[in-house]
């Protein structure tokens, strides 16, 4: 059996600096072999005060209606009625971003079958043998492929959970970027496969587009500026498998973080999974097969000048269900310049980190930090040549 040597992903981990020695012989996650075992590996035991809670209270997310607004969008008048929808969306989704950075949206456009598919083919893939899985094994340095947990980059924290990232462009000369790393990597069978996550994933760019128009009009900066920013973006796609496990109060399935990227748009399935540090405390966002989960990034951040936060969040396991969710994390193009509008800088309000691209942070998670509640400002100071 091939060892997996995988490397971070952008939004996943919570220790400051990289533990880039002293890995041993990697320990090889399959949860088929690892469940029949009375304890987990020492690994995968978080420190007590990360630990996760048994009950947490729910959060209270706001729910944004998006029909009259994606039906009126690209209307050259809109009524009264959708303008004063609008208004109300972007009031919600300012007043949770400066909160906590995480909402829900519904009437999303999204289609359920398209949605059905995309969990169904996931499904198959970490059904699929791990020799097998292995085949999309991310590379050292890399953000994109298969990982079983962080085994082979980590030695302790570890997750308990598989993912599987790919990258996708909104750029007509990539047009099947998607499907075509599926049939090249695995084979024209898994053509089907590659069909819905490139479809999948062209729904959710263009869905981010428009949530970008809100978060503009909520910020009073032109609705056009954000959308337009992220017009081609280079953004990642994940699948998240969190395996049942027999000492779910031991580990986590994600560690604390914040999601260096800018925008994330997640499904998740029936499972409840996903907490938010909240005011000093977890709360739990449970799933809602019709909604979207929308939290703001730390490459967001920064494009509002710390306005908008990225809030810590993770995921937790269970003993008796696996979880699965659908992530797509929002990046600009990766040599677009991030740095705020005019409109979000005054004498009162000077920049609050210095001009950076996208791919100066994704090298910074991926080889000089782990990344955790305070990337954005370690990154800042590393650009600025002051020690983490």
């Amino acid at each position: 059996m091939s060892v997996c040597c995988v490397t971070t992903s952008p939004e996943e981990e919570h220790t400051p600096k990289l533990d880039l020695g002293n890995v041993q012989t990697p320990l090889i996650f399959n949860p088929s072999v690892l469940n029949l075992q009375p304890n987990i590996p020492n690994q995968f035991i978080w420190p007590d005060d990360e630990k996760p809670c048994v009950d947490v209270p729910e959060l209270d997310v706001p729910l944004i209606d998006l029909r009259n607004f994606l039906s009126n969008s690209d209307s050259v008048s809109s009524s009264s009625s959708s303008s004063s929808s609008t208004l109300e969306a972007s009031r919600l989704i300012s007043e949770a971003c400066n909160k906590h950075g995480f909402f829900l949206v519904v009437n999303h456009g999204i289609s359920e079958e398209l949605i059905s598919d995309a969990h169904d083919y996931m499904a198959r893939f970490f059904d699929m043998p791990l020799s097998e899985k292995q085949r999309l094994l991310r590379k050292s340095g890399e953000s994109c492929g298969y990982a079983s947990s962080f085994t082979g980059r980590f030695s302790t924290k570890l997750p308990w959970k598989e993912t599987l990232s790919f990258r996708f462009c909104d750029d007509k000369g990539r047009s099947k970027i998607v499907q075509d790393y599926f049939c090249d990597a695995l084979g024209h069978g898994f053509e089907p496969f590659g069909k819905v996550y490139q479809e999948y994933c062209e729904a959710m760019s263009s869905l981010s587009l428009k949530i970008m128009e809100l978060l503009g009009l909520s910020l009073g900066v032109n609705r056009d500026y954000f959308r337009e920013f992220f017009e081609e973006n280079d953004s990642i796609m994940r699948l998240n498998y969190y395996p049942p496990c027999q000492k779910p109060d031991l580990t986590l399935g994600t560690g604390p973080h914040c999601d260096p990227t800018s925008l994330t748009i997640l499904h998740q399935d029936h499972v409840n999974g996903l907490q938010v540090f909240v005011e000093n405390q977890w709360r739990s966002i449970r799933p809602n097969p019709k909604a979207f989960v929308v939290n703001i990034g730390d490459t967001f951040m920064a494009l509002s000048n710390n306005r908008y936060k990225s809030c810590l969040h993770r995921a937790v396991v269970n003993s008796e269900s696996e979880r699965k969710s659908l992530a797509f994390f929002l990046c600009p193009k990766k040599d677009r310049l991030v740095k705020p509008p005019r409109e979000l800088l005054d004498s009162n309000t000077p920049r609050r980190y210095p001009d950076f691209t996208w791919s100066m942070l994704l090298e910074f998670t991926q080889k000089h930090y782990r990344a955790d509640m305070n990337t954005l400002q370690a990154f800042s100071d590393w650009l600025t040549n002051k020690p983490i």
